[in-house]
């Protein structure tokens, strides 16, 4: 074969090579590039949620003391009003510790309902309720039960009762609690706010009042003997932090270390 004739098939074969060359270089640099793509990947769920319970532990929340009128205004986008001395705030106030007064008188009779129940805890309902009854019909004054930010009714949850002053349009939150007498310096929590955006019951600048009411301490035969008016205003709350699972969670199949039998 002649000299003109080997040069064509030199090109071509010079040109098979770097064809075969830039495919092999491209192959590397996708490697190479997968690799660093995975280095810089987004951190998995895991390491996120780690970094968080770190982020939390080191704002040590648990020591720490936060104003209640903060937390709620943070958690609710509304002022915490503190309870003064005009005309309005005098007559809620008075019509609170007169429905006070009637509510504990109905309680302590022989024929009391909550002389049925096993738990104190069971008759915060009934003083709720005849606080709402006695306080809806004091003139000039309506009391319901808060509702929600999504505008639906829920018992649960702070606040109970919602006191409106129709004549000036200030609303008033009051919490009725139960307390046995002697017990006010307890370092116990008795008093819980847990905001979640959908069933948060604050709703309005308002007065937040809560009502200590005292009994004896004496299981299915309570006496009840006064109350206690505190404004939450000047409130210091405290965060309680923990991890936790219900049995459902606990007692899954999948976690379960079973007999051989599966039961």
């Amino acid at each position: 074969m002649t000299g003109p004739d080997k040069a064509p098939r030199k090109s071509l074969a010079m040109m098979i090579s770097a064809l075969l060359a830039g495919l092999v270089l491209g192959a590397l640099s996708a490697g190479w590039f997968m690799k660093t793509s995975d280095a810089h990947r987004a951190p998995r769920r895991e390491d996120a949620d780690a970094a968080l319970v770190r982020s939390l532990l080191g704002e040590n929340l648990t020591d720490r003391t936060f104003s209640f009128a903060t937390v709620a205004q943070a958690c609710s986008g509304k002022r915490v009003l503190p309870l003064g001395d005009d005309p309005a705030h005098r007559q809620v106030v008075a019509a609170i510790e007169q429905a006070l007064a009637e509510t504990i008188r109905e309680m302590n009779a022989e024929d009391s309902p909550v002389r049925k129940l096993r738990r104190i805890n069971e008759a915060s309902r009934y003083f709720e309720d005849g606080l709402q009854a006695r306080l809806d019909a004091v003139p000039g004054l309506s009391c319901g039960i808060p509702s929600t930010r999504a505008g639906g009714a829920q018992r649960s949850g702070y606040p109970d009762l919602r006191i409106v002053d129709e004549a000036s349009g200030l609303v008033f939150y009051l919490d009725p609690k139960l307390i046995q007498h002697g017990s006010e310096n307890s370092t116990l929590r008795t008093f819980y706010f847990e905001p979640k955006n959908e069933t948060l019951k604050i709703t309005d600048d308002a007065v937040h009042l809560l009502v200590g009411i005292e009994h004896d301490g004496q299981d299915g035969a309570w006496t009840f003997s006064g109350w206690r008016l505190v404004d939450l205003s000047t409130l210091q709350v405290r965060l309680k932090a923990e991890f936790q699972a219900s049995n459902a969670a606990l007692y899954r199949k999948s976690v379960l270390s079973l007999p051989p039998d599966g039961r």
